[in-house]
C-alpha cells in the first residue's frame, strides 16, 4: 500500500514544507476566486438569469484551480506551464455557447455567455495571484451589467421583449384593436395566442421594442373599449 501511494506521489516531487506552502497559497487564491465569482453571480441571480450565483462562483473557482494546477502539473523543469490553463478558454467557450438561445427570430443569452467568459478570466487572474487585476475586472463587469444597462433603458436605446396579455369579452374586437395599434406603431403582429376561461377571453402576443415604444403601445391598448384589462410580463428568456 505504501509503495502504491509513493508511485502516485512521484510526479509531485517536493518536500512537506513546499506542499504546505502550495496548499496555503492555493486556498487563498481559490477563496478570492469564489468571492469575486459570487459578486458577479449575485447580480445575475437577482436578474433571474440562467447563469446565477452558484454557476459563476464555480466557474471562477474552477478557472483559478486549473490555473494553479497548470504550473504544478508541468513541474519545475517544464517551461510550458500554461498548457492546462490555455484550454480554459476553449472549455468556457463551449459552456457559453450552451447559454445562447435562438428563437422567435431573435437571439438571447449573449450577455450571460459573455459574463461566464469574463468570470473565467477573473478566476484565472486569481489563480495566478493577480488579485488587484481580478478585483478591478469584477468591478468593471458589475458596472457594465448594472449601470450600462440602466443607462441603455433610460436613454431609450435598449430593445427588450414584453409579453402582452389583453383580456375582454369579445376576442374578435380585441384582435382588431391590437392589430390597429400595432399598425400605427409600425410593428407586425406575430405569435398570437388565444384562449378562453369561461366568458373571459384572452389574447397574448410578444413585442420587442424600446421602453418608449412599449409605453406608447400600452397606453393605446388600455384606451381601447374592447380591452377590459391589459397585462405585461417580462420575457423570461430576455438577457
Amino acid at each position: 500500500m505504501t509503495t502504491l501511494l509513493a508511485q502516485f506521489a512521484q510526479p509531485f516531487d517536493f518536500d512537506r514544507l513546499q506542499q504546505i506552502n502550495v496548499v496555503n497559497g492555493a486556498v487563498g487564491r481559490l477563496l478570492v476566486a469564489c468571492l469575486l465569482g459570487a459578486f458577479v453571480g449575485l447580480q445575475r441571480e437577482v436578474k433571474r438569469k440562467a447563469a446565477g450565483l452558484r454557476t459563476n462562483l464555480l466557474i471562477c473557482m474552477g478557472a483559478a484551480f486549473f490555473t494553479l494546477l497548470s504550473a504544478v502539473l508541468a513541474g519545475d523543469g517544464n517551461p510550458d506551464k500554461g498548457r492546462v490553463a490555455s484550454n480554459i478558454v476553449q472549455g468556457i467557450g463551449f459552456l457559453g455557447a450552451g447559454l445562447i438561445i435562438h428563437n422567435r427570430s431573435r437571439v438571447s443569452g449573449l450577455t450571460s455567455a459573455a459574463s461566464v467568459f469574463v468570470v473565467a478570466s477573473i478566476g484565472m487572474a486569481c489563480g495566478a495571484g493577480l488579485y488587484a487585476a481580478a478585483v478591478v475586472a469584477t468591478i468593471i463587469v458589475i458596472v457594465a451589467l448594472e449601470a450600462v444597462g440602466f443607462l441603455e433603458r433610460t436613454a431609450n436605446l435598449k430593445i427588450y421583449p414584453l409579453m402582452y396579455e389583453a383580456r375582454g369579452r369579445d376576442q374578435t374586437q380585441m384582435l382588431s384593436s391590437i392589430l390597429d395599434a400595432m399598425d400605427k406603431a409600425g410593428e407586425r403582429l406575430t405569435s398570437v395566442e388565444r384562449d378562453a376561461i369561461g366568458e373571459l377571453q384572452r389574447v397574448s402576443f410578444a413585442l420587442t421594442a424600446t421602453k418608449k415604444q412599449h409605453e406608447l403601445l400600452s397606453k393605446k391598448l388600455r384606451g381601447e373599449p374592447a380591452i377590459a384589462a391589459l397585462l405585461t410580463f417580462r420575457d423570461p428568456e430576455e438577457d
